[in-house]
């Protein structure tokens, strides 16, 4: 299909198409085939058929994965169809992408306990109307060994060491097993299996996305576009979003605790989020730019429509509008808020009306672990009725109606 034969509104609206596409990527490969896939779309009224792979090895999902699936809902806002493809079977395995070491294998049950939370969470954002979710099992499962070595066959040892993770690991003399060399061949044969014409990923992704357009060739279909998007980094600003090094923000926490950490957002970070992980269209984007630049918007503003923008879209509009008037009341006119929820505390976990303070805290739920009550402490995070408390030994007398907080967002009052 040649772009001479589209009218003129056909070709402007591939061209619309592109720039939306193009949004917020790190690297689409190649452009021009993407544009002639979006051609031949138009000229067919066949919509592009755009991947996503996950391997389900953690039920929670915080805005650094959303990345991509807003990428999709473009997709879909588009006319397109959205392939969601869950790795059932390698999730088994786990993606050796960015590992010094081989991973633990899943359970069956480990996997589809978390696929189910990842279809929960991730609806949210796509259309179900317009994604088909589907597992790898079905067509790798039924693979003979026979058929294994046959898809062996078609890439070399040195093609695999290409990976810089394998690389790094075969030159420090780590083990690499063989099961891990098929992961990128078994997410090349599941475009093979969908006939993918797009496949998105982060930009730790990109040779197992360049996979599949190698196997597509070798099992003679049109290869597909491989679009990376960037990774997004935390709270810390420097490191890679994770729930690991407590700098991420979840989708199913509660909104006061979302709108919080959107305000920790850096400065220098917050219009790589706009863009991102939320639903701001470009046209808005651009406004805020030129707001930011210009100064008629101020980055304190910014951040705090950043927050209320994350609540609404995964708690509605009225949670975002209660997150916004605690943010402000708590902290921007410094009271207490008046919404705090109860919390009993018995008389078995006092002595003499007394408790220590970090058995307190956890007790509370406010602290993980007696470790981390003492680091909020000693970082003069923890008071009692707005009374800082500086000694992690301290013995507290508790009356009801106390109120104990933890930074700027964890409060509980004291019932007795």
């Amino acid at each position: 299909m040649k772009w001479e034969s589209l009218t003129a509104e056909q070709q402007q609206e591939v061209e619309r198409q592109l720039h939306i596409i193009s949004r917020g990527t790190a690297e689409i490969v190649p452009v021009e085939e993407l544009k002639q896939k979006l051609v031949k779309s138009l000229a067919t009224g066949e919509p592009l058929r755009i991947k996503l792979g996950l391997d389900p090895s953690a039920p929670d999902i915080h805005v650094g994965h959303t990345v991509v699936l807003h990428k999709l809902r473009q997709f879909q806002e588009l006319g397109h169809e959205v392939q969601l493809l869950i790795g059932d079977f390698t999730g088994r395995i786990g993606d050796p992408t960015g590992k010094s070491e081989t991973r633990k294998q899943l359970t069956e049950e480990d996997v589809q306990r978390n696929a189910e939370t990842y279809k929960k969470q991730i609806f949210k954002i796509l259309d179900p109307e317009q994604t088909k979710v589907v597992y790898n099992s079905t067509w790798l499962s039924p693979m003979s060994f026979a058929d294994v070595v046959t898809l062996a066959a078609k890439v070399t040892v040195a093609r695999m060491l290409e990976r810089d993770d394998f690389t790094k690991r075969y030159q420090a003399g780590l083990p690499i097993s063989i099961h891990e060399f098929f992961y990128p061949l078994m997410q090349g044969m599941d475009s093979v299996a969908l006939k993918s014409d797009v496949e998105l990923g982060g930009t730790d992704q990109k040779f197992n996305l360049l996979m599949g357009r190698t196997l597509q060739k070798e099992y003679g279909q049109e290869a597909q576009i491989t679009i990376t998007m960037p990774l997004l980094e935390g709270l810390d600003g420097v490191q890679k979003m994770s729930k690991s090094l407590g700098n991420y923000i979840g989708i199913d926490e509660e909104p006061n605790e979302i709108y919080g950490k959107a305000m920790s957002v850096p400065d220098e970070l917050m219009v790589k989020y706009y863009e991102l992980v939320t639903d701001y269209t470009n046209e808005e984007m651009a406004a805020l730019k030129q707001g930011l630049a210009d100064g008629t918007v101020h980055p304190r503003d910014a951040k705090m429509r950043l927050g209320y923008t994350l609540v609404r879209m995964y708690h509605g509009t009225e949670a975002a509008e209660a997150a916004q008037q605690h943010f402000v009341t708590v902290f921007q006119q410094r009271a207490l808020p008046t919404d705090i929820e109860e919390q009993v505390v018995p008389a078995s976990e006092l002595e003499n009306g007394s408790i220590r303070i970090m058995n307190l805290l956890t007790f509370l739920g406010m602290a993980s672990s007696n470790g981390e009550a003492k680091r909020s402490i000693q970082q003069g995070a923890v008071k009692i009725n707005e009374q800082k408390i500086d000694d992690p030994n301290a013995e507290v007398t508790l009356q009801a109606g106390d109120v104990v907080q933890v930074g700027k967002r964890k409060f509980a009052k004291i019932k007795l």
